[in-house]
Parts: structure tokens; sequence; C-alpha cells
């Protein structure tokens, strides 16, 4: 289980290796995205809170990146942070998100980004639930819920 102390070290000491690597030019990630999709994923934006669907969802499932469709979470450490976003204590493996310090906005701050295509999710808080205490906050337009249902 990661912890905030991990999440810190990956900070500053190198992400974990993805498993595989997807990399487009601009110009296709145009093509494939909603220039919705684009602006959260490619441009680093962010939705406004209680704006996405996904944020009161919790139909069972995965969670996959909208750009590349790997797995980052699952519908059993989804939780209902009251933030506005989607919110979950860890991704479904280690190395599935990747950690980047985040100095934007006057505030110091971890982004969570797709450790196999590097579209921005989000960011990463060290105020979740126990056992872990993280709440990966992440934006409903960066993933796509695939449902088990």
């Amino acid at each position: 289980m990661l912890t905030w102390k991990n999440i810190i070290s990956f900070t500053t000491n190198g992400n974990p290796i993805p498993t595989k690597r997807v990399e487009k030019t601009n110009e296709e990630w145009k093509k494939l995205l909603s220039s919705e999709e684009y602006t959260i994923t490619r441009l680093k934006g962010t939705e406004r809170p209680f704006s996405g669907e996904l944020c009161s969802s919790f139909t069972e499932g995965k969670y996959n990146c909208t750009c590349c469709n790997t797995p980052l979470f699952d519908s059993n450490i989804k939780f209902d942070s009251s933030s506005g976003w989607p919110s979950f204590t860890q991704p479904v493996e280690k190395n599935a998100v990747k950690y980047h310090k985040d100095t934007t906005h006057g505030m110091i701050r971890v982004e969570i980004l797709c450790n196999t295509c590097d579209a921005h999710l989000g960011h990463i808080f060290p105020d979740g639930p126990e056992p872990s205490g993280l709440r990966y906050c992440v934006n409903s337009l960066s993933i796509k819920l695939e449902s088990n249902e």
C-alpha cells in the first residue's frame, strides 16, 4: 500500500517504471479526444467541482485513462470525499500513476499523471481515509469507467 511518504519519495527520487508507454503527438491526441478531454489531460486543465459525471457514480468496475485506456483505479477504492471530484485511495498498480511536484497557483501540490501516456489526472493529497491516508483527486474527464455490470 502506498503512503504519503512513498508519494513524496517518487517526486524527488523518480517514479515507478510503467508497464508500457504510449506516446502521440499533440495533433494525434487532438484527433482522439474531445476538446474538453484534451484540455484536461494534455493541457493540465481542471473541471469545475461537482461537474463531472463520475464524481457521484459508484458503479462497480475499473477506471481507465481516457487517453490510453490503461487501468488506473478500481471502484472498490473510490470514496466520497465531498471535494467535487472522483476520489480514490490507491491506484490499481503501484506503477499505474506517476507523481510530479506542482508549484503552480502559488502553492505546492503533487500532480498525478497516467504513467503510460502522461495524461494529467489531477492531484493527490494526504487527507484521505485510513489505512493509506491518501486522496487521489481525479478529473472525471481524465478517466472512463469500464463497468463490471
